[in-house]
């Protein structure tokens, strides 16, 4: 991988995590991965770790939870 993922689900708190993230490395240097949008990545999510959303998951394989907005069981509904 050679850019972060920031995987989200729409709530005012992921958003406002993903502006700060893209500001902070670069819209270059970071994939947005909106489960509201694309669910066909939830799998991909929690294989890499995340509990929980806002998250980043870097090109080293690290999961950063960001200021808790929903568990992956909340968001898969």
């Amino acid at each position: 991988m050679s850019k972060s993922i920031f995987y989200h689900a729409g709530c005012p708190v992921c958003v406002s995590a993903e502006h700060d993230i893209v500001n902070l490395v670069g819209a270059d240097k970071v994939e947005i991965v909106h489960f509201g949008e694309d669910m066909s990545r939830f799998d991909e999510a929690e294989n890499a770790g995340v509990k929980s959303v806002p998250a980043l998951v870097t090109p080293n394989g690290n999961v950063l939870h960001i200021n808790f907005g929903a568990s992956m069981a909340d968001v898969k509904g």
